[in-house]
């Protein structure tokens, strides 16, 4: 159970289990699916164990260079290879077979997008440019839109305001690992921002540069009607927060700085998200879907100009 919990990294899956659980509450209308809510969570917690587990197949030379990452499963020896290749393989197909057959086929395919980015783009790449972290921030920001898609049936402008906020949130939380770990990465062969700049001035202007972004993003769930006013009074404080640990970080490039940084992503997000949940405005979504839903059989009732109906 460790050596498939370290394989999976079960951490990383719980963080992809959370938003896109997020994801699919914010696009549901009410009462809630909780059947295709648990088949989405499922199907995607498949394949994300499968494509943490490839990853570290394709990554095992590298980690086996690293501190941080020497003991896992497979630079320890503690399993073979070949297993790890029919695991991970056997856990990504389920895992996309289950979310095209219980969910829906556009889900599916994010899931397909998800995994082949994070294999086959941001792996590789991870030891060719320093660009590899903004690539590999997009499989990282697809899960909540998967969960949108999934309650949804597809994809608009509210699903990619979540992908947005996901984005843009991974940058200055890597950056701040990248600073923590940059000799590692160095002797791994990993081509990191940090590495290249040892005096921190690209780095440390990443991170706030991004975490600024992060806060003009959080802004767009309110004006998108995904959420309301408590909201965006949140966002705006948390974003402020978070930006102030960017600025501290970019100004000092220290190990403890970069730490409380990583700290602060670590609080940020599920704050953010929380409140998100809390304060849920559906009146847009329920009216949308109220129509689209309406039989074509049914007879539309009279309506005055200027009602919610006439106006869509």
């Amino acid at each position: 159970m460790s050596v498939f919990t370290e394989l999976v990294k079960a951490r990383l899956t719980l963080l992809v289990l959370l938003t896109t659980l997020v994801g699919f509450y914010l696009g549901a209308s009410s009462p809630v699916d909780y059947g295709r809510m648990l088949n989405t969570l499922w199907g995607t917690a498949l394949v994300a164990a499968g494509a943490a587990a490839l990853n570290q197949l394709l990554e095992r030379e590298h980690d086996a260079r690293m501190r941080r990452t020497e003991d896992r499963p497979l630079p320890s020896g503690r399993i073979s290879p070949n297993a790890v290749l029919l695991l991970g393989a056997t856990l990504s197909l389920v895992g996309l077979t289950w979310l095209l057959l219980a969910v829906n086929a556009i889900t599916a395919l994010l899931g397909v997008i998800t995994l082949a980015s994070y294999l086959f783009l941001y792996t590789p790449l991870k030891r060719v440019t320093v660009l590899n972290t903004a690539v590999g921030a997009i499989p990282g920001a697809l899960p909540p839109l998967m969960g949108w898609t999934a309650a949804t049936g597809g994809v608009s402008a509210e699903g990619w305001a979540l992908f947005a906020i996901l984005f843009f949130w991974q940058m200055p939380h890597f950056m701040a690992i990248a600073w923590l770990y940059r000799e590692d990465y160095s002797r791994a062969g990993f081509r990191m921002l940090s590495g290249v700049d040892p005096e921190g001035r690209r780095t440390a202007a990443s991170a706030v540069r991004n975490t600024l972004a992060l806060l003009v993003i959080s802004l767009f769930p309110y004006l998108l009607h995904i959420s309301g006013a408590a909201y965006l009074g949140g966002a705006v404080v948390l974003g402020l927060l978070f930006l102030g640990f960017a600025i501290v970080f970019a100004r000092s490039l220290t190990e403890r700085s970069a730490r409380r940084l990583f700290l602060a992503s670590i609080l940020y997000l599920p704050l953010l998200l929380g409140l998100l949940v809390a304060d849920k405005s559906s009146k847009k979504l329920t009216a949308v879907r109220g129509i689209s839903q309406q039989s074509p059989l049914q007879a539309p009732s009279a309506e005055p100009p200027g009602t919610p109906q006439a106006s869509l």
